[in-house]
Order: C-alpha cells, then sequence, then structure tokens
C-alpha cells in the first residue's frame, strides 16, 4: 500500500507536470521572453520552433516581431510663419529587443504611450521649426492643373519657394525619436504626416479668398466672353453690310444692263417707223390725261391736238 501511494503522487505529479506545459511553440511572427518570478532569465527566444520552460515556475511573454502601427492624436501646430495647422501623423514601429522592451515598458499599451511622448514632440518640433509651405510640399515642381486661367491669377501672399520640403522634415522627425525609442528596445521604422488642414478659423478665411479668386476668374471669363461675342457681333454686321452692298451694287449692275438693252430695243424699234411711234405715245397720252369729264383748251396749232384736230376733222 505504501509503494502504491507513492507511485499514485508520481503519477498525480507527472501529470501536472505536463499539464502545465512544458513545452511551448514559437511561431514566425513573435518572440519570447521568459521569466521566473517575475524576473527575466536567459536570452529571449527570437527564431521559430519548440521551446522548453519549467513548468509553474517560468512563465512565456510573448511580442509581436511584425510591424506594428501608432496613430497620432491630431493637433493644432503652428508653423513659423505663424499658420495654424492641424496636423495628424501616423508611424509603424517593431520590437527589435524584446528583453530590454519587457524590463523597460512591458508590454504595448504602454510602449504606445512611450511613442506619443517622444513622436508628438519631434513632429511638434519641426513643424514649428519651418513655414508652411515646407510642411506641404516636397519639391518646387510645377502643380498638375488643368483649371484654364488659374496661372494668371497672381496671389498677393505667395508661400514662397521649397528649400527643405515635407519628405526632409519627416526624416528629421524619426532621426529625433529612434534614439530615444532604441532604450526600450524599439525601432522606428517610418513617420508620416498623414494629413495636414488649416485650423478652422484659417479655414474661413482661405476659403474666402479662394472664392474672391475663383470670382475673379469668374468676371475674367465673363469679360473675355463679353468681348468676342461684341467682336463677333461687329463681324456679323460688317458682312451683313458688304454683302448687302454687293447685292445692291450687283442689282443695279443687271438693273442698268437692262435698260441699256430696253433703250437699245426701244431705239432700233424707234427708228423703224418714228411717225407711228408718236402717233402711239400720244394716243398713250390721250388715255392717260383725257376722260369724260375732262375739258381741254388747245390752240388749233397745238401739236397736242395734232392727231384729235384730224380726227375731228374726219367727223
Amino acid at each position: 500500500m505504501k509503494y502504491k501511494g507513492i507511485l499514485y503522487t508520481v503519477i498525480i505529479i507527472v501529470i501536472l507536470f505536463f499539464l502545465a506545459g512544458p513545452m511551448y511553440v514559437v511561431d514566425e511572427t513573435e518572440q519570447v521572453v521568459i521569466t521566473q518570478f517575475g524576473e527575466a532569465i536567459g536570452n529571449p527566444k527570437t527564431e521559430p520552433g519548440l521551446y522548453f520552460k519549467i513548468p509553474v515556475i517560468q512563465q512565456v511573454n510573448r511580442f509581436r516581431k511584425n510591424l506594428l502601427d501608432w496613430d497620432g492624436d491630431p493637433g493644432q501646430i503652428p508653423t513659423l510663419d505663424k499658420t495654424f495647422l492641424w496636423v495628424d501623423t501616423f508611424a509603424r514601429w517593431k520590437i527589435v529587443d524584446p528583453l530590454k522592451f519587457f524590463e523597460t515598458v512591458n508590454n504595448e499599451v504602454a510602449a504606445l504611450g512611450r511613442l506619443d511622448d517622444i513622436i508628438d514632440p519631434a513632429v511638434r518640433n519641426f513643424i514649428t521649426s519651418y513655414p508652411l509651405i515646407e510642411t506641404v510640399r516636397m519639391t518646387n515642381r510645377e502643380l498638375d492643373t488643368f483649371e484654364v486661367g488659374i496661372d494668371q491669377v497672381r496671389d498677393i501672399s505667395s508661400l514662397g519657394d521649397v528649400k527643405t520640403g515635407r519628405a526632409q522634415i519627416v526624416k528629421g522627425i524619426m532621426e529625433q525619436a529612434q534614439p530615444k525609442l532604441a532604450e526600450f528596445g524599439i525601432e522606428l521604422v517610418d513617420v508620416k504626416i498623414k494629413r495636414v488642414n488649416y485650423v478652422e478659423e484659417v479655414q474661413k478665411s482661405v476659403y474666402a479668398r479662394m472664392i474672391a479668386e475663383r470670382k475673379q476668374i469668374a468676371e475674367k471669363f465673363r469679360s473675355e466672353g463679353r468681348g468676342e461675342a461684341r467682336k463677333i457681333e461687329g463681324d456679323k454686321e460688317r458682312d451683313l453690310k458688304q454683302i448687302t452692298s454687293e447685292a445692291y451694287r450687283t442689282a443695279q449692275e443687271i438693273k442698268g444692263k437692262a435698260d441699256a438693252e430696253a433703250t437699245t430695243i426701244y431705239a432700233q424699234a424707234y427708228g423703224l417707223d418714228a411717225d407711228f411711234y408718236t402717233f402711239i405715245k400720244t394716243l398713250d397720252i390721250y388715255v392717260e390725261t383725257l376722260d369724260k369729264d375732262s375739258t381741254l383748251v388747245l390752240s388749233t396749232d397745238s401739236e397736242f391736238f395734232k392727231y384729235m384736230k384730224g380726227y375731228m376733222g374726219e367727223r
């Protein structure tokens, strides 16, 4: 019985040993620090594989090996030229020394707090050290715009030329923040400015100026359109008068030729029998001037009475 009790005790201890987990697996995306009674022991396990530990006494502390993200709180920052901006940044970081990371910040939540304390001041320092144009642009290349006429509107408050640019500002932020984060076993991989905008008070004045500029451009287009319309109307009037004048001249030429031909025909006809022509024309005059109510006093030797006298003589 005594041996059976000892055997049962051994079996129970073995079962508890395996239930407590003497083995653990580290995959490709993580790294492990083993602690014993809260103190880190041995070297961190950074390679994937199967590892052993003392159950119950030793604990596994896992930390991610891949890239981690940090999203800063948007804040109001003044530039060197006293323009207030709303700046939003983000960063990518990773744990490169899990032992130092465990001993200093212990977990990712605390690490994010350290990142806030280090990156945010670095961003503020560099934004306030440069004018607005350096934060919003990288080079002095010509802007890609298809807005016709916008390049003809001169801004009286030019922002100037880019001498440093956003890329160099971001690089400076990383160089300032990285040595401080290295003390916590953290490597800062990248920092970017996600968004830059004017604060609400400045936005109103900027929008007002943009509206004024667009109205100026619109008025310029309207005046050019009115001038073009007047030019088209003037050309139309000139062309119309020219067409009318040419048509009138052509009509007069045709009419003149027709009158000349008619005159020639009349002259030829009159030349064949002048007495007959005189007789016919005189009769036409009689028809036009005399009717039953007309009274005509003529001398007997009048040319107008010539044919009538012969008619009355025959009567």
